[in-house]
């Protein structure tokens, strides 16, 4: 594999492992949720490095669906490069607009993109796919850093999307009417993706059998590439011999074509005398019950001149079609270059089922969500969102847009936007960074809860579920291989007292798993640790710091 390097790689290429966790803050007056959850769709208020990393101790592993639009880095977007790296060069760029005349702003743009990408497929289920919109600015360094990322062997496809009609207005002789959309597996060969439905439509002849269409029974390879597959076949009806075409042969062997000859799922000239068929033909079967679609092609037409059953082709809108959907919505906007609904909402049915989780970290307008609640109305689905937005335009915008929808937009065009899609999501901002520093305030200790939080995902990676906690007995919550147990208060005069002791470990061992113990301190030897199966670790030496500031 090619080698990727650019200006402040060297820097960027582990921190998403220094990100720290974050706390969630829940505005529940701007979701639609009695109760804001985790567990709910979710719209989430901060920088997207820094969300994503906060959604790993609930979302590791489990998302089916990515999309992300991130800048283009046309020079003209007006995005600046502000991750928090701690190196002089990567110092200067933040808070400067990323334009044209930036001569490092492919580099930027991959400093951006790296760590994102590293946290995103950590979020993916071994099933799952990432879609990634994009045009000819990075569609380069892109491709290098998903095969990074993602490994080159999980590449599904590279979309092609018409955005938009050729003008006149351009100055120049080419028009860029068209984009991509980088598709990679978390896994390929546990990949899930669904075809196009078979549509009755595309079936319009009928025979005693049911529907069909007249398709090619020939396929374009020459005699000496498939020599069993080139001979003669005899029509039934008229004694007529007939062979491929000299460039083709049939699609089947002798055997298999006898018996679909027997099946009559063959198309004989004789049989279509008032038609100028020369050769025979074969009956494509409507199914609907084989579970089988038909392929999805890498054209995603913009227009609807393109309509070949054969071709799995998926008619998209353009771009002026996602800006007539907005303002439909709010009679008038801001937002530059939204993509359509119907986009989103095709990739995801191709890469989810009924009741998977999509994940957008550039939500910008919020389509990704649009597009998940109109296909659970759709197919009945309980698909659910995860948006994320930095921008000031998150609640008046992005959210606002999915209040909207979720409501019903009594002047929208859209029957089913018109009506509402019914639905709920929970609107979060991140808190304070979970760092020991940020926890331990000068004149107060971090409360049980929150330090049960920070100790669990940072020693199992994984998610935290405060309603698991009892304190009569320490227990903190249960990782895949370990009880966890937290002795600890946040009253600093009983905790200077507070220890392992033999007598809690002997509560402890109660439970036959592994067991991971924080305390202040213990006393008991190793040997006795070994015996009940705990596996001990004290609390962070500046808890004590503060115990001693407090006792003063």
């Amino acid at each position: 594999m090619a080698h990727l390097e650019f200006k402040g790689r060297v820097f960027v290429d582990n921190l998403h492992l220094a990100v720290p966790f974050h706390e969630w803050k829940a505005v529940r007056s701007k979701g639609l949720s009695e109760k804001p959850s985790l567990d709910d769709n979710l719209i989430i208020e901060g920088d997207n490095l820094a969300a994503l990393k906060a959604l790993l101790p609930h979302y590791h592993g489990k998302v089916k669906c990515i999309y992300i639009d991130p800048p283009y880095n046309t020079g003209n977007e007006g995005w600046k490069y502000n991750d928090r790296v701690n190196s002089p060069m990567i110092k200067q760029w933040l808070g400067k607009v990323v334009d044209r005349e930036d001569l490092t702003r492919h580099d930027k743009w991959c400093c951006m993109m790296l760590p994102r990408l590293r946290l995103l497929r950590e979020l993916m289920r071994q099933d799952g796919a990432i879609f990634v919109s994009i045009d000819d600015n990075e569609i380069h360094f892109l491709r290098c850093l998903m095969d990074l990322v993602f490994g080159e062997e999980n590449l599904v496809a590279t979309f092609v999307r018409r955005r938009r009609l050729a003008t006149g207005l351009r100055t120049t002789a080419v028009s860029p009417d068209h984009e991509y959309i980088l598709c990679y597996a978390r896994r390929m060969s546990a990949l899930t993706l669904n075809g196009l439905a078979r549509d009755k439509d595309d079936y319009p002849l009928r025979d005693e059998v049911g529907f069909y269409r007249s398709t090619d029974l020939t396929v374009g390879m020459g005699r000496t590439e498939r020599p069993n597959q080139y001979f003669p076949i005899q029509d039934p009806h008229s004694g007529t011999e007939y062979l491929p075409p000299k460039t083709r042969v049939w699609r089947f062997e002798p055997a298999t074509m006898r018996r679909q000859i027997d099946a009559d799922n063959v198309i004989w000239p004789s049989q279509q005398p008032s038609t100028r068929m020369r050769r025979p033909r074969y009956k494509t079967r409507y199914d609907a019950a084989s579970g089988k679609g038909k392929p999805i092609s890498t054209w995603l037409s913009g227009t609807s001149d393109i309509k070949d059953p054969d071709m799995g082709g998926v008619t998209v809108s353009m771009n002026t079609a996602a800006t007539k959907e907005l303002r439909s919505i709010f009679g008038d906007h801001t937002f530059s270059y939204p993509k359509p609904v119907s986009l989103v909402r095709e990739l995801v049915r191709l890469s989810t089922g009924r009741n998977s989780l999509v994940l957008d970290s550039f939500a910008g307008s919020g389509t990704t969500a649009h597009a998940v609640l109109a296909l659970n109305a759709e197919d009945g689905g309980n698909r659910r969102f995860l948006l994320v937005e930095c921008e000031d335009y998150v609640h008046t915008l992005t959210a606002e847009r999915v209040r909207r929808v979720i409501k019903g937009v009594p002047k929208s065009t859209d029957p089913t936007v018109k009506k509402g899609f019914g639905g709920s999501f929970s609107y979060f901002k991140l808190g304070r960074p979970l760092r020991k520093e940020a926890m331990l305030h000068p004149t107060e200790l971090p409360t049980y809860e929150r330090l049960a939080a920070y100790v669990f995902f940072t020693a199992t990676r994984e998610e935290f579920d405060a309603s698991q906690i009892d304190r009569t007995r320490w227990f903190i919550g249960k990782s895949r291989s370990h009880d966890v147990f937290l002795i600890y208060t946040d009253k600093f005069a009983e905790l200077k007292d507070l220890a392992l002791t033999a007598d809690i470990a002997g509560k402890l061992s109660r439970s036959n798993r592994p067991k991971l113990v924080f305390a202040p301190t213990k006393y008991l030897d190793l040997e006795t640790l070994y015996r009940h199966g705990i596996t001990f670790h004290q609390l962070p030496f500046e808890i004590y710091e503060t115990v001693d500031r407090l006792s003063r």
